[in-house]
This record gives C-alpha cells, sequence and structure tokens, in this order.
C-alpha cells in the first residue's frame, strides 16, 4: 500500500453541489487507492469487473452492480486483481443532503448486492455526469438524495453514540500520528514502545490497534517506508547501495537487498544500474 499518511482533507466547494463524483479504472495488478479516512460517506459502484476494497481491515469483493459504501471514519482501500475493472465513487458529507440523518450517525451495510432501485440511481448519475448535459448537477443530486433515503429504509445497520463516534475517530487520529511520526523518523531506529508511548497506549494495545488497521506490525510497515525511499533515491542515483541503505535506515546492507527484492522483485543494484 502506498501512502503515508491517513488522514485525507476533503473540501467539496460547490455549495449547489457538494458532491466528488469520478470513475476508477484499472486492469493492474495494485492497490489503486492507498489505505486513508475521512469523515465524509464514500460509495463504490461497480459498473463493470471486479474491485476489492478493504474497510477497517475487512475485505469487501464487489463484482458488476454491487455497491459498498464506506461509512464516515472508516478506514479503506481500494485493489484490482489485474482483470479490467470500473467503478463509480461518490463522495459526500451526509450534513450536506440530511441533518436529521447525520445527527443519527447511521451506520449502513457496507456491500449491498442486486438491488434494482440502487442499479436504477447509479445508471442515471453515471449517465448524466458522462454527458455532462444542462442541469445534470441538479439532475444528480435528485437521484442522490433518492439514494440516501433508499438505504436509510432499508440499509441502515445501527446507529453510533457520540461515544462510539468519538472513539473511531480517536483511534484514526492516532494511527495518523504514529505514521507521521514515522514519516520523519524512519531513518534511525524506532522501537513499539516509542510509538506506543507517543499515542498514549500499552505496548500491546497499540500493537493490536496497528496491526487490526494496517495489517501488518510496526516494523514490517517501517521497512515498507525505508525500502520506497530508498528506491526513490536509488533511481536519482543519489550514493552507492551500501549508502543508501544506511540512509534510510538499515544497518545490515545484505537485509536490505532481502526486503528490496521481497517488495520490488529486483536488486537495487539493477535499479540503480538502469538509472544511471
Amino acid at each position: 500500500m502506498q501512502s503515508l499518511d491517513l488522514y485525507e482533507q476533503k473540501v467539496l466547494a460547490d455549495p449547489e453541489f457538494p458532491v466528488q463524483v469520478f470513475v476508477n479504472r484499472g486492469d493492474k495488478k495494485k492497490w489503486y487507492f492507498a489505505p486513508h479516512w475521512h469523515e465524509h460517506v464514500e460509495l463504490h459502484y461497480v459498473l463493470e469487473g471486479k474491485t476489492l476494497l478493504h474497510l477497517n481491515q475487512k475485505e469487501i469483493p464487489a463484482g458488476k452492480g454491487s455497491l459498498v459504501i464506506v461509512n464516515s471514519n472508516e478506514l479503506h482501500a481500494g485493489y484490482c486483481d489485474g482483470s479490467y475493472m470500473e467503478v463509480l465513487v461518490i463522495i459526500f458529507r451526509m450534513e450536506d443532503f440530511s441533518r436529521e440523518l447525520a445527527d443519527r450517525d447511521i451506520l449502513f451495510e457496507s456491500l449491498i448486492e442486486k438491488d434494482e432501485v440502487i442499479e436504477q440511481i447509479m445508471s442515471v448519475i453515471n449517465e448524466e455526469f458522462r454527458r455532462k448535459e444542462i442541469g445534470y448537477h441538479l439532475s444528480c443530486r435528485g437521484e442522490l438524495l433518492k439514494l440516501i433515503v433508499h438505504l436509510a429504509r432499508r440499509y441502515a445497520v445501527r446507529t453510533l453514540t457520540e461515544r462510539e463516534s468519538d472513539k473511531r475517530k480517536k483511534q484514526l487520529e492516532r494511527l495518523n500520528t504514529v505514521l507521521d511520526y514515522i514519516k520523519t523518523n524512519y531513518p534511525r531506529q524506532i522501537c513499539n514502545r516509542e510509538l506506543a508511548e507517543l499515542v498514549y497506549l500499552s505496548e500491546g494495545r497499540f500493537l493490536h490497534l496497528f496491526k487490526e488497521s494496517m495489517e501488518m506490525p510496526p516494523l514490517q510497515y517501517i521497512n515498507e517506508v525505508r525500502i520506497k525511499k530508498a528506491m526513490n533515491l536509488l533511481k536519482r542515483g543519489e550514493g552507492t547501495v551500501a549508502e543508501i541503505a544506511n540512509s534510510v535506515g538499515f544497518t545490515d546492507y545484505n537485509h536490505f537487498a532481502r526486503q528490496f527484492r521481497k517488495y520490488y522483485n529486483c536488486a537495487p543494484s539493477e535499479i540503480l544500474k538502469k538509472n544511471k
């Protein structure tokens, strides 16, 4: 996974249509968007093929006609398995459409399949955005309102208490603090206890939170950050392989070479030679 930051600040500036709409397309085996979270609701409707979304590290496979709902303050990422996919993405703040539902802090089901109402609404929104004829924002706003009502009546799972909502957000903010710290301090040795103390958690509780959110222990994540930084330096030819390995925090050259090959399926020296 690619990003070093989890929180994504979204600014939807158009007061008449405070919504972000776009289509993710891909046919390469990769994470097509990295783990992140925000306060907005995010809808992923599969137009073609299939995709795999991670919601709070739960895998959600979705095929054509399926809708995946990312609730507010949920950590999420998207993966393409190498086959062609098209996914319509719609992002909005619930309070911009319904203060009633926003105040209730409703959680929707993560995956909805074979719902003709949703299929019809998404088809209209996709076509309106493709053609962009006069009044298409008004049309899409109306369709989105219909969709929100439909979801609230049929697919509301539960309502979060204020305490539960605050807890979800606090956990994500803790992760952000840790990842920002790693981003700045990766060249030196960092231990789990140091990271745990940073967010005022016991080492055991911190490890559980980190693994649950990132699907790997902290040291593995730190090494991935180092490997990616090393790749950038190798491409720019900024030193020998050994010098670059040391500059990103690897004290053992052989360990660095093994980790690099595991991640990029080639030796670091190959990258250096290719970019000379």
